[in-house]
């Protein structure tokens, strides 16, 4: 090897050097959003064509790898935090969150035991408390932090699926065996990621039963009795039920309470995807969406999703600690330590060995923001969809198409003298693809009942009322111009 170009790594004064002019940038791309395309305007294979098809063989450059972020990343990124991005439940990310996954790449702490990481284990402890509190869930739940709500949501019914007494399927498995087929019931609004755990979980999608739902979406709690109780004539088991609060397409809210009551009664583990909504229980005023919680056995709430947190952080919380436990603990003789009958390893709770110090982002978001702070823009965020679903009723052209529930509006162009349902879905993904083409804003759709239906999203950091205004005028005109072809 050729000691002269050989490098172990950067010396404190190169990484003071480039690590200024990241924070530089990361300053002045946050400060220079709205100067982006929220989507860009590029093909498929076009930013891997700018690529070498080799590795370098030699060191290059801090200065041109830094430069290639301009010449060859930008021009592909659609613009998450951008303030004019209303597709998804938004990712924004905060500055202080921003800080705090850098430092957490500089500790590169593996938190899977008390002894690699305490500040790690105990920290994510008091933040998930303080969020827990924040939410109002209460005390009896235990949380722990995972990627994201698909990996929360599979860790749940893992669970559930441990409770089933007699069965022993972590001894003995699916496979091999005559048991009863399982039954996991949810709404078609419920997020995919549910059917995926049952098909990862070997419970298959036959045996994910959709529970009917009411004309606001809502899981009708009769018709959830009436399967439960059809599948147990027939031999099967029912073991999970998961309830939304805020479904991905129309954020609807499960009456929580009436399916609780019906899950204690049959003894069937209860699971509250608030992903999204959840954190709308920060607001005093919405504490209503989590009544009932307290019959739930594991919910998820997401801070990257709506609380200013970068991707990814995942809060699970559950009254049923051992039980999770019980689903996958398996200590190595290589992992055991002294702490281990007096301390928490996290490693016992979940499929992962190896664990992010993720609770830093939570730590330092809110701590900078308060719960007061958060409160504020989380508020602020539902009134302008509120204000937005107010333009969209007062226009005889278009049409909401589900209650407002936390900061998502549905809604379609409808011109008055067009009825034929296959046209209006043409015409609205026609809107819908000329409005993201501009690249001047990002809306995403649904389909409901057979219905293309448009959705902003308004949950971005930097979203104000000129943004969601500016929207409306855009989406307005070019619905008109559409009209007038």
């Amino acid at each position: 090897m050729n000691e002269k170009k050989f490098k172990r790594d950067m010396s404190p004064e190169e990484f003071r050097k480039y690590g200024y002019r990241m924070v530089d940038w990361i300053a002045d791309y946050l400060n220079n959003l709205e100067t982006f395309r929220v989507i860009p305007s590029i093909n498929p294979g076009d930013i891997k064509n700018k690529l070498p098809q080799n590795p370098p063989v030699n060191s290059q450059p801090m200065e041109d790898i830094i430069d290639d972020i301009d010449r060859v990343i930008m021009p592909g990124m659609t613009h998450w935090n951008h303030p004019d991005f209303m597709a998804y439940f938004n990712s924004t990310s905060s500055s202080p969150g921003i800080l705090a996954e850098f430092l957490s790449s500089a500790l590169n702490v593996n938190g899977m035991l008390w002894r690699t990481g305490p500040a790690s284990a105990e920290l994510e402890r008091v933040t998930l408390d303080w969020l827990k509190k924040m939410i109002g869930i209460p005390d009896p739940f235990w949380g722990i932090i995972y990627d994201t709500a698909s990996v929360s949501t599979l860790h749940a019914i893992a669970a559930a699926r441990e409770q089933i007494p007699d069965l022993q399927l972590r001894q003995k498995g699916m496979t091999g065996r005559t048991i009863p087929p399982l039954k996991l019931y949810c709404t078609a609004h419920t997020h995919s990621s549910i059917t995926k755990a049952a098909i990862t979980l070997g419970i298959g999608i036959d045996g994910v039963r959709m529970v009917p739902v009411d004309s606001d979406f809502r899981m009708i709690p009769s018709e959830l009795q009436q399967r439960i109780t059809m599948d147990r004539t027939i031999g099967s088991l029912p073991f999970c039920v998961v309830a939304t609060i805020g479904t991905t397409s129309t954020t609807s809210i499960d009456p929580l309470q009436e399916i609780g009551e019906i899950c204690s009664r049959e003894n069937i583990w209860l699971h509250v995807d608030a992903a999204y909504g959840g954190t709308a229980a920060i607001i005093p005023e919405m504490k209503y969406i989590l009544e009932g919680v307290e019959l739930a056995d594991s919910i998820v709430v997401n801070p990257h999703k709506w609380m200013f947190t970068p991707i990814d952080i995942s809060a699970f919380y559950t009254k049923k600690p051992d039980v999770l436990k019980n689903a996958f603990s398996l200590v190595a003789e290589y992992l055991k330590t002294n702490e281990d009958k007096e301390a928490e390893n996290l490693m016992d709770y979940g499929v992962q060995l190896g664990r992010r110090f993720r609770s830093l982002k939570l730590w330092f978001v809110i701590r900078y923001f308060g719960v007061e702070g958060i409160t504020i823009i989380l508020r602020e965020h539902i009134r302008l969809a509120k204000l937005f679903s107010q333009w969209i009723d007062a226009y005889p052209k278009f049409e909401r198409m589900a209650e407002v529930n936390f900061s998502v509006v549905c809604f379609r162009f409808h011109p008055p003298d067009i009825s034929e349902e296959k046209q209006l879905n043409e015409l609205n993904e026609k809107l819908l693809n000329n409005i993201n083409d501009s690249g001047k804003l990002f809306i995403s759709h649904t389909k409901i009942n057979d219905k293309f239906i448009l959705r902003v999203s308004i949950a971005g950091l930097r979203t104000e009322e000129k943004h969601v205004k500016d929207a409306w005028i855009m989406i307005r005109k070019e619905a008109e111009k559409l009209l007038s072809k």
